[in-house]
C-alpha cells in the first residue's frame, strides 16, 4: 500500500485575482452584474469546484457581456475566508440573511442572482434562508445538486415554497426535473436542465503518462473524489483478490482526501479503516492511496491514464456526481452502480451498470473489460460522444442564454476568441503532409492525405506566419507546398488522394479531380501574394508551379474549380500584376456570367438551380474578378449573388449554411429547414467571403455576420454547443442535428484557422482605427497570461 500525503502546488485561490481579475480586463462598469450564492475556494468541496469551474468557463466564453460577483456561503466551522469576495453568508448566523439580502436590493446593477444550493448549507436556519430569498427584489435562479425522490411532507412544503420565489430552477439530470415535477409539483417551464460540467482534455498518451507517474506496465484501476463512507470503496477492496489472480498488475489508485465535513464530525476513521483493511487483505502491491485535492491538471492526467474508472457510491439517491462526469469525458471506460446519474448517462455501451455494494459482481465485470480491448476502446469513446455536450464550455452557454431569458434579453452576450492554436493542425501534419482524418483528436495515417486538405493548410499556414512572422510556421509550409509540387502531373492536371504509403490511390479515378485542382490554384496564388514576407526560395517554388498549372485553367468548366482558380489568379496578381492574369480572368469569370444569366430570376440571384457546399466562394470569386479587371459587371453580380445566398443561410443572430444532407433547389419550398449535415468548411468560407465584401464595401451588416459566423464555431449555432475545441485546437468534423462529431480532422481544423487568421487579422487593421473594436480578441491574449498567474 502506498500513501500519498502531499503534492506541491501553488495555492490557486488564495486571492479575489482567481474569480475577478479576467472580470477586469474591460472596463465592466455599465454591464450588468451576476451575484454567485456558493461555497468557493480554498474550501474543499464539490460545490465550490463546480462553481470555480462555471466562473472560469463563463469569463472564458464571453466578453463585455456581464460582469461576475460572489457571495461566498461559509459556516462558523469554516477557517478564515482569505479571498476578497463582493459578499459573505455565514449560514449559522440567522441575522445575517436579512443583512445580506438589504445590501444586495441596494445593488442596482445586480441584474440576476444565481445560487448554488445543497440542503446542507442552510439547515441550521431553514427560515431564515427562505425568508432571505423573500426579501430579495431580483430575479433569483436556483441550482439543485440535490433532488430527492419520494419527499416527505415538510421536504415538500420546503422545495415548492424555494421554488416559488424563483424565475427558474436548473438541475443536472432528466431523472431531477422528472422528481421536481411529479414529486414536488415544480411547473415544467420553471426548469432547466443543464448537465454537470466536464474539462475538455487533449487525451494524452496513456503508456506516457503512466510513465510520468510511476505506472508503468500496471492495469490502473482508479476512483477520485472527497472521501466518505458513502463512496463503499471497500467495495472494490474485497474484489480485488479475485481480480488479482488473474491480473497481478493490478493497481487500484483511491485519489482525493477525506472530506471536510467528515474529517469535522469523525476525524480520518473511515480512511483509516481502508487503510487497515488493505494491510488484513494483503493488498498493498496492489493499491494506492492518494490523500490530497489534486490540483486540476494532475487530477485530470489520472483519470486519462486510467484503465477502468469504478463509481462505487450506495447512495441510490445521489442525483449527480462530478467524478463521475469527469472520469467519462476522460474517456476512462466506467463501471457504475445505479444512481439516477448512472442510469442516464450510461446507456448504448457507454459504460457498465453494477449492483449496490457486490463484490463479486464487481471483480467479474473488471476481468470481463480487461480482457475485451475493443469493448474498452468501444465504452470508452461512446461516453466520449455522450459526454460532449457537457463540456464546461458549453454549460457556459447554457447558463449565458438562462440569463438572457430570466433578464427579458436585457444581457447580450458577446462571444469571446480563444486564442490562436496550431497544435492539432501540426499534430496532424508528418514530414510529408498533413494527414486527411482524425479519431477524436489522434491523427488516422491509414485515412492518407488529400492535396484538397494540404492546399488549404498552405493558406492557413501563410496566413499565420504573415500575422505572425513565426520562423516555425515555415517548416510547415514547405511541407504543404511540397505536396502540392507532388501531386501534380505533367499531363496537365493533379492527383488528389495519396495513401498512407505516398503512393496515389483508385480514388483519383473514380472523383471529380477539378475542385482540387481550382484549391491549388488558390493556395499557390495566396503564397505567392506574400512575397514580400516569405523567404525567396518559398515564393520561387510557388511561382514554378503555379506558372506550369496556370496554363492548363482553361480546360475549368466546374462552377466551384472555376472560382477556386479566378480567387489564386486574383492573389498572384497582387503580387504581379499582368495583363494574362486579367484576360484570363476574364475568360474563365465569363463562365459563370454565363451560368448566372441562365438561372437568375427575379427570385433567384444564382448561378446554379441548387444551393450547395461552399456556396459563398462563387460571389467571392465574381468580386476578385472585379478587383483583378475592373469589369462592373461582375461586382453587381457578386453583391446581387451574396445577399442572396446571406438571406438564406443568416438569421437575426445565428449563421445555418446550407447542410449536406440535403441542398436548397431552386423549386423546393423557400423555408429551407434541414438541420444537421452543417460543415464547418462551409461556415469558414462564408466568413472569408464576408471579409472580402467588407473591405470593399464598408457594410456594418457585413462586419456583424463575420462575428455571427465565427461564433457559430464557439457555440451560437442551433445545437448551442461548441464546434471548436480550445482545448486541441482542433475543430470538430460536424454540427449534425442532435450531436456534434467529435473527430477533428484536416478539413475542419484548417477552415477554422482559416476563418480565425481571417478574422484576427480584420480587427487587428480595425483596431489601429479604432481600440474598441475587436478587444475580444486582443485581450484574451491577456486574459491568458492573467489564468497562469493562477493555474
Amino acid at each position: 500500500m502506498i500513501i500519498i500525503e502531499s503534492i506541491s502546488k501553488k495555492n490557486i485561490s488564495s486571492d479575489k485575482s482567481y474569480f475577478n481579475k479576467v472580470s477586469n480586463i474591460i472596463s465592466f462598469n455599465q454591464l450588468p452584474e451576476i451575484l454567485i450564492i456558493s461555497s468557493l475556494p480554498p474550501k474543499e468541496c464539490g460545490i465550490a469546484t463546480f462553481s470555480q469551474d462555471l466562473i472560469n468557463s463563463l469569463n472564458n466564453k464571453f466578453y463585455n457581456t456581464f460582469k461576475l460577483k460572489f457571495c461566498a456561503v461559509i459556516s462558523n466551522q469554516d477557517k478564515e475566508f482569505n479571498n476578497d469576495i463582493d459578499y459573505l453568508l455565514n449560514t449559522d448566523e440567522s441575522e445575517k440573511y436579512k443583512k445580506l439580502a438589504e445590501e444586495i436590493n441596494s445593488n442596482l446593477n445586480i441584474e440576476i442572482i444565481l445560487l448554488q444550493h445543497e440542503f446542507g448549507f442552510f439547515s441550521k436556519n431553514e427560515g431564515s434562508f427562505a425568508n432571505f430569498l423573500k426579501l430579495l427584489n431580483k430575479p433569483i435562479i436556483i441550482v439543485f445538486h440535490t433532488v430527492l425522490p419520494n419527499p416527505n411532507e415538510i421536504l415538500r412544503k420546503n422545495v415548492i415554497n424555494l421554488a416559488s420565489c424563483c424565475a427558474s430552477l436548473i438541475v443536472m439530470t432528466k431523472s431531477s426535473a422528472a422528481i421536481l415535477k411529479k414529486d414536488y409539483f415544480i411547473n415544467d417551464n420553471k426548469i432547466e436542465i443543464i448537465p454537470h460540467g466536464t474539462h475538455l482534455v487533449k487525451h494524452l498518451d496513456k503508456n506516457k503518462l503512466k510513465h510520468k507517474y510511476n505506472l508503468k506496465s500496471r492495469k490502473v484501476v482508479s476512483t477520485f473524489g472527497l472521501l466518505s463512507s458513502g463512496k463503499s470503496i471497500e467495495s472494490t477492496l474485497d474484489a480485488l483478490p479475485i481480480m488479482i489472480k488473474t491480473h497481478p498488475e493490478i493497481m487500484f489508485l483511491i485519489i482525493g482526501k477525506t472530506h471536510p465535513s467528515i474529517v469535522k464530525t469523525e476525524g480520518e476513521k473511515y480512511r483509516q479503516m481502508l487503510e487497515q483493511k488493505v494491510v488484513d487483505m494483503k493488498l498493498e502491491n496492489n493499491v494506492l492511496f492518494i490523500n490530497y485535492f489534486l490540483p486540476l491538471n494532475i487530477l485530470l492526467e489520472y483519470l486519462q491514464l486510467t484503465d477502468i474508472y469504478l463509481f462505487t457510491s450506495k447512495d441510490p439517491n445521489q442525483a449527480v456526481s462530478g467524478a463521475f462526469s469527469y472520469a467519462i469525458s476522460c474517456g476512462c471506460p466506467i463501471i457504475s452502480t445505479p444512481i439516477p446519474h448512472a442510469l442516464e448517462v450510461i446507456q448504448n455501451k457507454a459504460g457498465i451498470i453494477i449492483d449496490f455494494q457486490n463484490h463479486k459482481q464487481l471483480s467479474t465485470t473488471v476481468l470481463n473489460l480487461l480482457n475485451n480491448d475493443q469493448l474498452l476502446s468501444e465504452i470508452s469513446l461512446n461516453g466520449l460522444h455522450k459526454m460532449a455536450v457537457t463540456a464546461w464550455e458549453n454549460s457556459a452557454i447554457a447558463h449565458a442564454n438562462l440569463f438572457v431569458k430570466v433578464s427579458q434579453n436585457k444581457i447580450k452576450l458577446k462571444f469571446q476568441n480563444p486564442p490562436i492554436n496550431l497544435l492539432q493542425m501540426k499534430k496532424m501534419t508528418t514530414s510529408f503532409g498533413i494527414i486527411q482524418f482524425s479519431k477524436l483528436n489522434q491523427p488516422d495515417i491509414l485515412s492518407g492525405y488529400t492535396l484538397d486538405d494540404n492546399a488549404r493548410a498552405l493558406i492557413a499556414m501563410c496566413q499565420h506566419y504573415d500575422l505572425t512572422a513565426d520562423n516555425s510556421d515555415l517548416e510547415y509550409i514547405k511541407i504543404y507546398l511540397n505536396f502540392i509540387g507532388y501531386c501534380w502531373k505533367s499531363e496537365g492536371y493533379f492527383l488528389n488522394y495519396v495513401d498512407e504509403n505516398k503512393e496515389f490511390t483508385k480514388q483519383n479515378i473514380s472523383t471529380n479531380l477539378a475542385d482540387a485542382f481550382g484549391r491549388s490554384l488558390w493556395a499557390l496564388g495566396y503564397t505567392i501574394s506574400l512575397g514580400s514576407h516569405l523567404p525567396d526560395d518559398i515564393i520561387n517554388e510557388a511561382e514554378g508551379i503555379y506558372k506550369t498549372v496556370i496554363i492548363h485553367t482553361t480546360k475549368i468548366y466546374s462552377t466551384r474549380a472555376l472560382a477556386f482558380v479566378i480567387k489564386g489568379i486574383y492573389y498572384h496578381n497582387l503580387k504581379n500584376s499582368s495583363d494574362f492574369d486579367a484576360n484570363l480572368t476574364k475568360e474563365l469569370t465569363n463562365r459563370l456570367v454565363q451560368m448566372y444569366r441562365h438561372e437568375s430570376d427575379e427570385k433567384w440571384n444564382w448561378f446554379e438551380s441548387y444551393l450547395t457546399y461552399a456556396n459563398s466562394l462563387l460571389p467571392e470569386a465574381m468580386l476578385c474578378a472585379w478587383l483583378t479587371t475592373g469589369d462592373a459587371q461582375y461586382k453587381e453580380i457578386a453583391k446581387s449573388a451574396f445577399d442572396f445566398l446571406l438571406k438564406n443561410i443568416f438569421n437575426e443572430n445565428k449563421i445555418n449554411v446550407i447542410s449536406n444532407k440535403g441542398w436548397f433547389n431552386k423549386k423546393s419550398s423557400k423555408h429551407y429547414q434541414v438541420l444537421g449535415g452543417q460543415q464547418p468548411i462551409d461556415v469558414a468560407y462564408t466568413l472569408i467571403a464576408l471579409n472580402k465584401f467588407y473591405e470593399v464595401f464598408k457594410s456594418e451588416d457585413y462586419l456583424n455576420k463575420i462575428e455571427l459566423s465565427m461564433n457559430w464555431f464557439h457555440g451560437n449555432n442551433y445545437l448551442n454547443q461548441i464546434i471548436y475545441n480550445p482545448c486541441t485546437g482542433g475543430c470538430y468534423d460536424g454540427l449534425e442535428d442532435t450531436y456534434v462529431n467529435l473527430n477533428q480532422g484536416a478539413e475542419s481544423t484548417v477552415s477554422y484557422l482559416m476563418a480565425r487568421l481571417t478574422i484576427e487579422k480584420l480587427y487587428n487593421a480595425k483596431t489601429k482605427v479604432d481600440p474598441n473594436i475587436g478587444i475580444h480578441s486582443i485581450n484574451q491574449l491577456e486574459l491568458e497570461n492573467r489564468k497562469k498567474q493562477f493555474a
